[in-house]
């Protein structure tokens, strides 16, 4: 399998996150994606190649245009301010608060374009988030252009980024990007599987009122985890988009047999729909040893999922999303490639 890879993902390499009340080195740092490299191609994926160049134009359809140039230029006005640490958001738009004018305050516009503080703004943060784009970007013409599937190893990752928040490490949608590039490219419908353990609040807000993407998220309750607020099964899509979303909020201590249960349901639905290609938004988070999540899957649970992947016989590009802090985040993510591929 194609695996795609930008060296500037190392550019994302904040120091702080706020967390359990201090501020800690960052979950989602570089060595996530070196390992997860090293294990692939150990693997035997080892057809790894750099990013094309894309612009910020299919973003563009999904990301409102206040918030891009706010992460554009958000870091140089930090530091022109005088602060002296990373970007981190103190005050959001809550209830009863109007939330539709943007401050001029760079400290109010971080409140404004964050749902989370835990997500710290730093140098070349920006940099690697439109690499990490450019990543799904090159992923999606490979499958689009061969048919053959391939692996986006983005990050920054994106499945929370919204039309117009950033948060839970993720800054542009990058697997909203790549099922948009399908769709202008000549698909009717296009599929978002999200088997990530944090539901994909991001991808559910851009295409929640749309009919032409299919979105599946499989996640912890969001009454027990983050992004807490979004995410409950009741929330099925709206207007042309109705019945085009399903998320399987699921308790915690979740087991393979319980999670495998809702991934087959959301192949079903995605095969209902009519998909002509899938987006699998790849967290491995759901892991046993996992130190942010709570659910129980082994390493070779990923292995098989990998292989019910595979038998919805769609177009597939993998991008990565989550999964931290141990070592088997690479083999994990290896065996859900390697499963699709043996299949």
């Amino acid at each position: 399998m194609r695996v795609i890879y930008s060296e500037k993902h190392a550019l994302r390499d904040a120091e702080t996150e706020l967390y359990g009340g201090q501020l800690v080195p960052p979950f989602e740092a570089p060595f996530r994606a070196e390992w997860i490299l090293k294990a692939a191609r150990a693997q035997g994926h080892k057809d790894v190649v750099a990013p094309e160049a894309f612009d910020l134009s299919v973003a563009r359809k999904l990301h409102d245009a206040g918030y891009l140039a706010f992460m554009a230029t958000v870091w140089e006005r930090w530091l022109a301010e005088g602060f002296k640490g990373e970007a981190i958001p103190t005050c959001f738009p809550a209830r009863r608060m109007q939330a539709n004018r943007p401050p001029r305050d760079v400290d109010g516009a971080l409140g404004y374009y964050a749902f989370a503080a835990e997500t710290a703004i730093s140098a070349g943060t920006w940099e690697a988030a439109i690499a990490s784009m450019q990543v799904a970007m090159t992923g999606a013409r490979h499958v689009l252009e061969t048919g053959k599937p391939a692996f986006s190893l983005c990050r920054p990752p994106g499945h929370h980024a919204s039309i117009d928040q950033y948060g839970g490490y993720c800054f542009i949608n990058n697997a909203a990007v790549a099922a948009q590039a399908w769709l202008d490219g000549g698909m009717k419908k296009v599929a978002i599987l999200d088997v990530d353990f944090h539901h994909g609040n991001g991808t559910q807000d851009i295409f929640y009122r749309r009919g032409d993407v299919f979105f599946a998220s499989l996640h912890g309750d969001p009454l027990d985890a983050f992004p807490h607020f979004l995410g409950f099964a009741d929330e099925t899509g709206e207007g042309k988009g109705e019945g085009s979303t399903a998320n399987y909020p699921l308790p915690p201590g979740t087991l393979y047999g319980a999670w495998k249960d809702a991934l087959k349901d959301a192949l079903r639905r995605i095969a209902a729909f009519g998909a002509e290609g899938l987006v699998v938004s790849l967290g491995v988070d759901t892991f046993e040893k996992d130190p942010i999540s709570f659910f129980r899957l082994s390493s070779e649970d990923f292995l098989h999922y990998g292989g019910e992947i595979a038998k919805a016989k769609l177009p597939t590009l993998f991008c990565m999303e989550g999964g931290y802090g141990v070592k088997e985040i690479g083999l994990n993510a290896a065996n859900v490639l390697s499963g699709f591929e043996g299949a």
